[in-house]
């Protein structure tokens, strides 16, 4: 049986190749009976259809990858899985480095190649992390989703809340029941 894993860190990832629907295309057109899909950052080592796959992977069998950052993104990680899945007789196909195998050339190979995966994800990491340090130094930095409603906006539909029902306050102003009860919440604080 041939498998395909494809991998995307968030549903809205998509980078030119990256998309879950272009992994997936190349795996169709690698003949790939049956493909499997994770929205899994690269930094967690749980993937549940990754874990799922793997176990269903038997000798004779073909697991086929597109990019070896989307198998794993750790050194350890990814040499571990693909030696336990050599030993067990499953051939390996990771499009942007090919088939692999035991053989003293390709380990060193893909040892490289999963050094930069994971170094790639680490940069990644610091990256945001610095972002966000620089970001948490301005005065107006605030964490989470930027707030759709103004304060004057909210105010003006908790005022309205004293004399209409959350529908009739909903329907005139846009602002959603469960965004009312929060903004309610937190005036009673």
């Amino acid at each position: 049986m041939k498998y395909g894993y494809a991998r995307v860190s968030t549903y809205g990832q998509a980078t030119k190749g990256n998309s879950l629907e272009d992994q997936t295309t190349k795996l169709e057109e690698e003949c790939c009976q049956e493909i499997f899909a994770d929205t899994f950052t690269g930094t967690k080592a749980d993937r549940p259809k990754f874990k799922e796959l793997l176990s269903l992977l038997k000798e004779g069998d073909t697991l086929v990858v597109t990019k070896i950052d989307r198998f794993a993104r750790s050194t350890i990680e990814g040499s571990e899985i693909v030696k336990e899945l050599l030993e067990r007789g499953v051939i390996v196909n990771i499009l942007n480095l090919g088939r692999l195998d035991n053989t003293p050339q390709n380990k060193l190979i893909r040892t490289m190649f999963f050094a930069f995966a994971e170094f790639e994800r680490d940069m990644i990491v610091e990256r945001t992390q610095e972002g966000k340090a620089i970001a948490k130094q301005r005065e107006d930095f605030r964490e989470g989703r930027p707030a759709v409603y103004s304060k004057k906006q909210i105010a003006h539909a908790l005022k309205l809340l004293e004399s209409n029902s959350y529908k009739q306050v909903e329907e005139k102003t846009g602002i959603s029941k469960s965004t009312l009860i929060r903004a309610k919440r937190k005036v009673t604080k």
